[in-house]
């Protein structure tokens, strides 16, 4: 999961500056002198020089090396007041104790790929230019699209591409792959998505493969897998008042934050069997959002990838368990 979502589309591999709900996130962090917060996703770092400068002290987290260069080169103007990490933020508890062991003022989490990632062709990740069957955001892991698509089981390939694609014709597209890939391996990514789309069907303005895609990221980056871990990371990290704010871009994500949030935020708990509620161990947030918030469709229409970004806030409790 890497940051950054923007506009670009050019297939450069340059860095892009249009986060999205930028001024939500601003409003929300509220980033100030004597704060300390943490962008665990800094892809093209633009949420992150909006906190810089505002005069908070910010520690960032990308699992991508290009992105980390990237944000030293075009943040160093910040001299110490940033610090940057190549590390997933499925270790924000370990690597942010490690940086700021006093606690954090905020948190931001937002999820999904960085235009560097989905404009640069080599990285595997885009559905419109030709390149290798990779999607890894760490590229120094092993495990690839390629591995998936050209060894795995069907069944596997079929429960992927419905739990975390949500393709409705899972079955037919696995059993697709597993037959094509007898005679040929699948090597480049426009090839996959031909093969994809000649099962799916072309309706609408999203590419047939979209879900597909979307299934074999996910598993090369363990993307839920991280964002768990993210969360129940946070709470322990945030001081008294502190605010985790998380940007998602579907709605396994976004349904994963809501859970979690929901569940930090009763005070207590009833089950029929039981006499009485019971006071819940993990209440520790107040949630700030009660729905999403969206990107307005003047930043969609500049922007196409806002278009499905939802943001979802709490605040950890005076008091609040970790």
């Amino acid at each position: 999961m890497g940051g950054t979502h923007d506009g670009g589309g050019s297939a450069e591999p340059e860095f892009h500056h249009v986060p999205v709900l930028f001024e939500e996130v601003i409003h929300y962090l509220a980033p100030c002198a004597g704060m300390t917060l943490i962008d665990a996703t800094l892809g093209g770092a633009g949420h992150a020089a909006g906190i810089l400068e505002r005069g908070a002290r910010l520690i960032g987290f990308d699992r991508d090396a290009d992105a980390i260069a990237h944000a030293e080169a075009s943040l160093s103007s910040y001299g110490k007041a940033f610090v940057a990490r190549r590390t997933n933020f499925s270790d924000l508890l370990a690597v942010g104790r490690e940086i700021a062991p006093e606690g954090v003022d905020g948190i931001l989490l937002d999820l999904g790929v960085s235009s560097h990632q989905l404009d640069t062709a080599e990285r595997g990740f885009s559905l419109q230019s030709a390149g290798p069957l990779d999607m890894r955001m760490d590229t120094g892991q092993k495990l690839t699209a390629a591995e998936l698509v050209n060894r795995w089981d069907e069944s596997d390939l079929r429960r992927i591409f419905r739990d975390l694609g949500e393709e409705r014709k899972a079955r037919a597209v696995a059993s697709a792959i597993v037959r094509r890939r007898v005679e040929t391996p699948f090597r480049d990514t426009l090839d996959l998505a031909d093969c994809v789309a000649g099962v799916v069907g072309r309706k609408g303005r999203a590419h047939p493969a979209t879900r597909v895609f979307q299934a074999l990221r996910m598993t090369v980056n363990r993307e839920l897998e991280s964002l768990e871990a993210a969360l129940e990371a946070a709470p322990a990290l945030l001081k008294a008042g502190g605010r985790l704010a998380v940007i998602t871009f579907h709605s396994l994500e976004d349904r994963l934050v809501k859970r979690f949030m929901k569940s930090r935020s009763i005070r207590e708990l009833d089950r029929p069997e039981w006499p009485a509620p019971r006071s819940n161990p993990d209440y520790c947030l107040d949630v700030l959002t009660r729905r999403p918030l969206v990107a307005a469709d003047s930043e969609v229409a500049v922007n196409r990838r806002a278009r499905s970004a939802k943001l979802r806030v709490a605040q950890k409790r005076e008091g609040g368990v970790a």
